[in-house]
């Protein structure tokens, strides 16, 4: 070999590696593009199937009232109190759902169910609710003949089989975005809350002022239009179970992880009378394998942590009471209102459209102030002060919702159709009522972002999945709660603070008791706001090695589907998180 080959095969190498890392740069180019393409579909998926089962939901929720009270018959407080219920459960059965499909079946199979559920429930309520209204085909006038045992049964059926539904839905194929937060701090996390509940409430938006056009130019399609959107639901899951696009979360500490936990710390402290280490530090620590229980260390510590986040979530049950007003309380002054606007009769489902307008206009300014005027070091002590200031405008709503009764009940009476039958309501126009439906969106605008970052930040990564899930487990306990004060104060007032009539009783007194609980509600908030200011305080307690897995899980960055692992960028857009 002469001495001129030795340059020559240095250029081959060097050409050899050009064209290699060519080839790398295409392919990774090519991956990052066909992730972006999945991204987009995944995200334009997820808002039509939220967008179909957020119709079908709220289309029960507006209509349940009349429905009940003037097809039905029942009275005033058995309609409110059914239609809590069904929030109520359609609010925990996603963490039922999540828990049965991790602990017994598989994913796919719980999807299949629960979409032939909810399709099944649909379908039931529009054979039971057809026609809403007086309906003609022709000369041939439709009439339901189903009697009224068979379609109150019918009725319950079908309620629980969407309940059911909407549990496999929300908990599966639309779960909470927040997988790809572990790596951003306390402000990109309030970031992508302000902007996911922004979103969600543009959605719910656009489904009322739907249901609000249907209701007000051919209402007897309402009650065909909601298998339809079922139908539709289900074909666009199937679509997105047969690519593999539906997100899979991953298994940590669990709801009953963490009762377990409780369970054996009790049962090792009272029945074996245990003592404790020199390393402990509560009485959870009996829980711990080391000290006579049969949990680990890791799930002890967690559950540690979730346990300081109990008072706040109970304090949020009042809260929640004051909020569900607008599918009930309100909805019967609305009723009992003059909807005729200049011959327009106004739907009811227009005043949920204006409940969230104030979401819409503020979340930005929100954002702006928490994120550009507000220090990062202090953003738990905004926070709390944003539901402290949430509560309180949610007290202020119902206490101007009581004094708008007075004033309703002082204005002539007027005949008005509804439903298919004449009622005789207040001529108060029910643009009154804007007010305390504005308020309840301004509370909701500061108090469900907030909660949500406190319940997500404050606790490791490991068990921040079961934190929200407990936060939503007592948004559905504050609906059955509100059902339940409903209950007692129809039975103690012997119907007076909530009658079936309004203007034969005083519903005033029932909103002004229930602002009076909502201002304790805020003082007992207040006293325990303290605790939750330091959003971080895991980190210094953690990392200084008691919690390695916490550690490694904030820098992992994959985002998994069923049958397959993305690879993203740490620099991933809050947008595109919480679509």
């Amino acid at each position: 070999m002469s001495v001129t080959d030795f340059p020559i095969t240095d250029e081959n190498v060097r050409l050899h590696h050009s064209i290699e890392k060519e080839k790398t740069v295409r392919h990774i180019g090519d991956f990052c593009s066909s992730y972006s393409v999945k991204k987009i579909q995944v995200g334009i998926c997820l808002l039509l199937v939220e967008l179909c089962e957020r119709f079908t939901f709220f289309e029960v929720v507006c209509n349940m009232i009349p429905f009940c009270t003037i097809k039905l018959g029942y009275h005033n407080c058995q309609a409110a109190i059914l239609n809590l219920c069904f929030i109520g459960t359609s609010i925990l059965t996603p963490v039922f759902v999540g828990w049965l499909t991790d602990v017994y079946l598989g994913r796919n199979k719980v999807v299949y169910i629960c979409l032939f559920l909810h399709f099944l429930g649909t379908a039931l309520l529009s054979v039971v609710a057809f026609p809403l209204e007086d309906f003609y085909l022709g000369t041939y006038h439709a009439v339901n003949n189903i009697p009224k045992t068979e379609q109150h049964r019918l009725f319950y059926v079908a309620l629980l089989t969407i309940c059911l539904g909407i549990g496999g839905v929300r908990a599966i194929v639309c779960p909470l975005g927040a997988f790809g937060l572990q790596e951003y701090g306390s402000q990109k996390t309030m970031s992508f809350f302000n902007w996911f509940y922004w979103l969600m409430n543009l959605n719910a938006t656009i489904v009322f002022l739907g249901i609000s056009y249907i209701q007000h130019s051919q209402a007897w399609a309402l009650v065909l239009l909601i298998p339809f959107m079922s139908t539709l639901m289900a074909l666009i899951t199937l679509h997105m179970i047969n690519y593999n696009l539906i997100y899979q979360s991953e298994k940590r500490c669990s709801l009953l992880t963490s009762a377990g936990v409780l369970v054996s710390a009790v049962k090792t402290c009272h029945l074996q009378y245990c003592p404790l280490g020199r390393d402990a530090t509560s009485q959870l620590d009996h829980a711990k394998g080391k000290n006579g229980g049969c949990y680990s260390e890791l799930h002890v510590e967690d559950t540690t942590f979730f346990l300081t986040l109990l008072p706040l979530f109970s304090f949020q049950l009042l809260y929640r009471m004051c909020i569900m007003q607008i599918p009930s309380g309100y909805y019967l002054q609305t009723m009992n209102s003059n909807l005729n606007l200049d011959g327009y009769l106004l739907p009811i489902a227009v005043m949920n459209a204006i409940s969230i307008l104030p979401l819409l206009i503020l979340s930005p300014f929100l954002e702006y102030f928490s994120t550009c005027l507000f220090p990062s070091k202090r953003v738990g002590s905004f926070l709390s002060t944003c539901i402290i200031a949430g509560n309180l405008f949610a007290a202020l709503s119902v206490m101007i919702a009581g004094f708008f009764e007075i004033q309703r009940k002082h204005f002539p009476p007027v005949e008005q159709p509804l439903s298919g039958k004449v009622l005789t309501v207040s001529s108060m126009p029910c643009f009154y009522l804007i007010l305390q439906y504005v308020l309840l969106g301004v509370a909701e605008t500061l108090v469900n972002p907030a909660l949500s970052i406190i319940s997500y930040r404050f606790v490791p990564s490991t068990v921040r999945g079961t934190s929200m899930n407990f936060l939503t487990l007592f948004n559905g306990f504050g609906c059955f709660t509100g059902a339940l004060l409903v209950e007692l104060v129809y039975l103690i007032s012997e119907g007076n603070w909530f009658p079936n009539t309004l203007n034969k009783g005083n519903l005033e007194s029932f909103f002004f008791f229930l602002a009076s609980l909502t201002l304790l509600n805020v003082l007992g908030f207040w006293s325990v706001s303290q605790r939750y200011c330091n959003l971080n305080h895991f980190n210094a307690q953690n990392i200084r090695g008691s919690n390695l897995e916490e550690t490694l899980l904030l820098h992992e960055k994959s985002l998994k589907f069923y049958g397959s692992i993305q690879e993203f960028s740490s620099s991933i857009d809050l947008w595109e998180t919480a679509l």
